[in-house]
């Protein structure tokens, strides 16, 4: 159902007249707004009450009789379209952004980011940061109690790699990030053609997965120059965790998860490895424990899910993780059901495209990687040239900070304004775009609404709908007015580019308003009538709150001045 009353007093309309559940009716919006503001389709009635949709249609309109909320109905075909009641929606849109509490009480984790120690942050990676930190928000602002997770890359063979290839060729000092990957690129190259070298990583990994003393201490200075690394790149990001563990948290619980599986008949050997079999899913089998011992991520998955499920009881698990692991999950959420856990059904991939640099997936092992430090930089550089042509008297320190959020927001932005699942072509012109469907440009219609309203110094409480008589100046209010549906469906699919697109849209028809003062004096926001200047004066304001949450809700700032 949807969140706003009027889009949810039409479908009440037409499910009270017809006798079926109004939670079974989208409401949607008419091609034409002569034709009205929602409208509903009988199709859903039509199927469960065995007529024809138009007839049902003409007769849920009219049995319609006005409301607080809606002003009059009519059938269109299998549609029955509302006029909404203009009073009511102007008095809700200036009252001010509010979002439905949909997830009072409810508990939800969002794993995302989740680098891998020993590489450096590239651009490919902030597919996960940014989507898994705008779900985050997005939830947190309707109510949900969110915990958001860093599951770090700490454990595993990459690391037997790494401490191999630091005995062989030593530990390059200082100590960086770009160092150690450096090493590991070295290490892979170099094993296609000395096959003594993967099993020196092998055993380097066993002797760390045994507490020996010199691979864990080399192992804890990969984890700490790492971690000082990329929480610059966070910090940079605005990007915040509530949880950050690695896989290695899980070592000492591994055990006890393969005995829950033993005990319940679900492990059995494979070419001398432990797996869970998955063939009546159609699919391989989940590994648990290679022939040598050694334990693999799956395992460590297994631990990190019963161990947030204990510690948090969530209502809903996410993991941002790209569309490559989609088949892992599958594995892993199936068994944790086969084991017995209700709450493995909770659980969602959350999926997302690949970064492709030069027509190549982007990756730190093949060392085709952008980093994402220098992508920030760049975007950050450009938005200061274009500061300095456009606004050369806004003082430095104020230039600086807004090339900070408008061009780390163009980054951002460019990554959630597509659907997730979109593979994308790394390109510098368009992941730093200051023009088009870009983060600058929503900025700049908010920086726009709080300049128009720091210029009236007006209140503007107590202002009349009655004076926005402006077709455009409906559109802009019915566009308001669905903040929290349009919200709340980012929630239900986990796609933050329907916040983006929303605010784009916002922009637009902001717009479009806004320019009507170019053409007629009476038409501007600062008019000279003052019942008529208040009234617009708040719808403005109103827009300024919906693109000031939206952009919170997506990670950007919201400048009061560009």
């Amino acid at each position: 159902m949807p969140s706003s009353p009027f889009r949810h007093a039409a479908a009440e309309a037409v499910a009270a007249a017809l006798g079926v559940p109004a939670d079974t009716l989208a409401v949607t919006t008419p091609p034409d707004p002569t034709l009205g503001d929602y409208a509903v389709g009988c199709f859903p009635a039509a199927k469960a009450l065995r007529a024809a949709p138009a007839a049902l249609a003409a007769r849920a309109a009219a049995a319609f009789r006005p409301t607080p909320l809606l002003a009059a109905a009519a059938a269109a075909g299998p549609y029955v379209n509302f006029h909404a009641d203009r009073g009511a929606l102007y008095r809700r849109v200036l009252a001010g952004a509010t979002l439905p509490p949909i997830g009072a009480g409810k508990t939800v984790l969002v794993d995302y980011s989740s680098p891998n120690i020993g590489k450096p942050l590239g651009y490919h990676h902030i597919r996960s940061t940014v989507i898994g930190q705008a779900l985050v928000n997005i939830y947190r602002a309707l109510g949900f109690r969110v915990v958001g997770i860093n599951h770090l890359g700490d454990w595993g063979t990459t690391f037997g790699m790494l401490l191999a290839a630091t005995a062989r060729w030593g530990l390059p000092e200082p100590l960086t990030v770009q160092g150690l990957n450096d090493l590991y690129v070295r290490f892979r190259g170099e094993a296609k053609t000395d096959p003594a070298l993967d099993a020196e990583g092998r055993a380097w990994f066993k002797r760390l997965e045994d507490g020996d003393p010199e691979a864990r201490a080399r192992w804890g200075r990969f984890r700490e120059v790492s971690l000082a690394e990329f929480q610059e790149v966070y910090d940079a990001l605005g990007v915040r965790f509530d949880e950050v563990r690695g896989e290695s948290d899980y070592e000492k619980d591994m055990p006890a998860v393969i005995a829950d599986l033993d005990a319940k008949g679900l492990t059995s050997i494979s070419d001398g490895a432990l797996v869970v079999d998955l063939s009546e899913a159609n699919i391989p089998p989940l590994l648990l424990r290679k022939d040598d011992g050694t334990t693999l991520y799956a395992t460590r998955d297994l631990a990190a899910a019963q161990y947030r499920h204990r510690t948090y009881a969530f209502d809903r698990a996410l993991y941002v993780v790209d569309k490559g692991q989609a088949l892992h999950f599958r594995q892993l959420f199936l068994v944790l059901a086969k084991a017995g856990y209700a709450w493995a059904a909770r659980m969602r991939h959350v999926p997302f495209g690949l970064v492709r640099v030069g027509g190549k997936k982007a990756g730190t092992r093949t060392g085709n990687v952008v980093l994402l430090k220098e992508v920030l930089a760049e975007a950050r550089a450009r938005v200061r040239t274009l500061l300095a042509e456009t606004n050369p008297d806004l003082p430095a320190d104020k230039a600086a900070a807004v090339a900070h959020d408008v061009g780390t927001g163009a980054v951002v932005f460019a990554n959630l304004v597509s659907q997730r699942e979109k593979d994308v072509d790394f390109g510098w012109d368009e992941v730093v775009s200051l023009h088009g469907d870009s983060a600058p440009y929503v900025q700049y219609a908010h920086a726009r609404t709080a300049s128009i309203l720091r210029k009236a110094g007006e209140d503007t409480a107590g202002a009349d709908p009655g004076r926005l008589a402006r077709a455009e100046e409906w559109a802009l209010a019915k566009i308001l007015a669905d903040f929290g549906d349009e919200t709340a469906r980012a929630v239900d699919t986990d796609e933050p580019h329907i916040v983006a697109r929303y605010l784009l849209d916002v922009c637009a028809t902001f717009s479009r308003w806004y320019t009507l003062g170019n053409q007629d004096a009476a038409l501007k926001v600062l008019c000279a009538d003052a019942d008529t200047r208040r009234a617009r004066l708040a719808l403005t304001a109103a827009t300024r709150g919906v693109l000031a949450a939206g952009l919170a809700m997506l990670g950007l700032a919201a400048p009061p001045e560009m």
